[in-house]
């Protein structure tokens, strides 16, 4: 397993807009990853990351710190595609 934490950079969090980004480039990867907000030094439940509803479930908001996880050969490449992706501003 590949897991990778990063920091959510968008100002609306991982809501609507960037969270249909993240969603869509997490369906395009060649491996399935999950994601989980992390609140208090505890990572939380995951989720899907190529779901919307999922996403939003999160709560992630701006400056939140989120966990990505992924397994398989593909794994590393996957996580690091969308932990870059949700580091950047996706509301412009």
């Amino acid at each position: 397993m590949y897991q990778r934490r990063t920091l959510v950079a968008s100002t609306v969090g991982l809501h609507a807009r960037p969270a249909g980004l993240v969603a869509r480039a997490a369906a395009s990867q060649p491996a399935k990853v999950k994601i989980a907000k992390i609140t208090g030094g505890v990572v939380g439940d995951p989720v899907d990351a190529a779901s919307v509803l999922g996403l939003m479930t999160l709560g992630a908001g701006h400056g939140d710190e989120v966990e990505l996880t992924a397994d398989g050969d593909a794994a590393q490449e996957s996580v690091d595609a969308l932990a870059e992706l949700i580091a950047r501003d996706l509301d412009a």
